[in-house]
């Protein structure tokens, strides 16, 4: 597996693999006492650096935040802005899709090319382009 130092740099090339390992590595931080689903994210930014997050739930469902965003907003406030490729991974049996929010959020730093390797709990994955995903995502038009 590639290493990342204190900074959040890459030594080496990453794998696919090892964006999953990293994301399943995060998971078991997850905060989720009330759906029991938790949910990791790995993310590599065009800048070398890679950013995880969990998903961390609450009582009042709407504060509840995504692994992807999690991880977003960690990339975002240290200065990255372009992801590279993203991996997600949860206990479940089948893939772990982001859900819609997730992936507005994401229609700001991805490319439609960037590549989402989504996995299950086994860490078998797909992968998927971002326009895949979400191919029509809003977008605010000045006229």
């Amino acid at each position: 597996m590639a290493e990342v130092d204190s900074t959040g740099i890459i030594n080496g090339s990453i794998t696919p693999d090892d964006l999953i390992q990293m994301a399943l590595k995060v998971k078991n931080n997850a905060y989720a006492p009330y759906s029991g689903f938790k949910v990791g994210a790995a993310l590599i930014c065009d800048d070398g650096r890679v950013y995880t997050g969990c998903n961390v739930e609450n009582l009042s469902y709407g504060a509840t935040i995504c692994a992807e965003r999690t991880a977003i907003v960690k990339a975002v406030s240290c200065g990255s802005r372009k992801i590279r490729s993203v991996a997600v991974i949860s206990d479940s049996q089948t893939y772990t899709i982001p859900c819609a929010i997730c992936l507005q959020v994401m229609s700001e730093f991805c490319n439609p090319d960037t590549k989402l390797y989504l996995a299950n709990k086994n860490g078998q994955y797909v992968e998927y382009t971002f326009k895949e995903l979400l191919p029509h995502s809003f977008k605010l038009h000045n006229e």
